[in-house]
């Protein structure tokens, strides 16, 4: 007899919003008996079927729902939801690099997959899909047929789950670096060592935004491998793409050389003090793009966050030129949208300068967010105009 999960009471009431979640405090009871990451069953406090999910003893999310109805975790059930997300995708004109599952998003919580021209790149983030690592891929090597699939489960929150953090090759072959083709710019991606599973796939629609505000000399900090440096450069006279990271910066240079841009020069520099500099030198910029890494992972490291991305942000406005542009983001998503907009208010207010908005983004649609999941609804991207 597999697990069978009872809520307390009215804690069922976020679950059938759509939240796949159940921690282990809303739970009153736990009957029958099973391996840990088995499915499990889970119950309202009066008995109603909600759904089914892996369970796992060792997390505070004792289980995460993704069967609603009767259905089983076979192999024809993974190719069905994959397929969906994917034709989800294809259906918005998606086709060389893009999010092929987004988690929770798709009804598979815990598990990403991002396509990167031939190559598939995955993440585990449970321990009930890492245990049907091999059947998803069988799966995925199915329905894509890619020269190689690598796993990139080398994130923190595994720990949580109980699980290390591990990365390597799961079929196929996979280069040190994969090319693709994102708003017609090629990109050389390191699916092995870059961030995350290698690029940010996340802010592509974004990057093409910022062309129009790209204008003069620009800024790009925290460039990353040069997402925004190299979309900036098709519109911009200068770009200077500013990171801590000389792999970062080498990566840029490569996928400038790439595209034959001649205008990117690379600045490595812990960036707040870069800013601090160009401040202090009154050096000012048409336009300085700051899309930081996440800032808070835990709602406990907010106010610590909230003062890292007003002092930036602070700074930023003060080196803009009149008439210039300033584009801000944030993807923590602790970092609701309305803290940061108060917090760009108050920065408005310390730079001393009129700041108005021209433009409000989010995450890509291949990263939909779930209405009754607030955690997959992230990625904030403003465009301020600094008059």
């Amino acid at each position: 007899m597999g697990y069978s999960i009872f809520l307390k009471k009215n804690e069922e009431k976020r679950i059938l919003a759509g939240h796949s979640w159940v921690y282990a405090n809303e739970v009153a009871k736990i009957e029958g008996k099973d391996k840990n990451g088995s499915l499990a069953a889970v119950y309202s406090s009066d008995g109603r079927y909600i759904g089914k999910g892996y369970i796992n003893h060792a997390s505070k999310i004792l289980v995460r729902i993704f069967i609603r109805g009767n259905g089983v975790d076979d192999k024809e059930f993974y190719l069905e939801k994959i397929k969906e997300a994917n034709e989800y995708r294809l259906k918005l004109g998606y086709s060389n690099c893009y999010r092929v599952v987004f988690a929770e998003a798709d009804g598979l919580p815990a598990l990403i997959v991002d396509k990167y021209g031939d190559y598939l790149v995955i993440q585990c983030l449970s321990l009930g899909i890492d245990l049907r690592k091999k059947l998803i891929c069988e799966c995925l090597a199915d329905l894509f047929h890619p020269k190689g699939i690598y796993e990139r489960s080398d994130v923190a929150v595994r720990k949580k789950e109980g699980l290390a953090e591990v990365k390597g090759l799961l079929y196929g072959e996979a280069p040190d670096y994969c090319e693709i083709c994102e708003n017609g710019i090629k990109m050389l991606v390191d699916i092995k060592n870059g961030q995350k599973t290698g690029y940010f796939l996340d802010q592509k629609e974004n990057r093409l935004a910022a062309r129009r505000y790209a204008k003069g000399e620009v800024l790009d900090c925290f460039c990353n491998s040069g997402g925004f440096s190299l979309n900036a450069a098709l519109t911009a006279d200068k770009v200077i793409a500013c990171d801590i990271s000389e792999l970062a910066l080498k990566n840029v240079r490569d996928n400038a050389e790439l595209n034959g841009f001649e205008n990117i020069e690379t600045l490595c520099g812990d960036v707040f003090e870069t800013l601090r500099v160009f401040k202090r030198d009154k050096r000012q910029f048409d336009t300085v793009i700051l899309d930081p890494p996440a800032f808070c992972k835990t709602a406990d490291e907010v106010r610590d966050a909230y003062r890292g991305y007003k002092d930036i942000n602070v700074t930023a406005m003060k080196i803009v030129k009149s008439g210039g542009f300033l584009i801000t983001c944030s993807c923590s998503h602790y970092m609701t949208a309305n803290l940061f907009e108060k917090m760009l208010q108050e920065a408005a207010r310390e730079s001393g300068r009129m700041v108005r908005c021209a433009e409000i983004k989010s995450q890509a649609p291949d990263h939909p967010a779930a209405l009754g999941a607030e955690e997959t609804s992230y990625l904030k991207f403003y465009v301020l105009n600094v008059v």
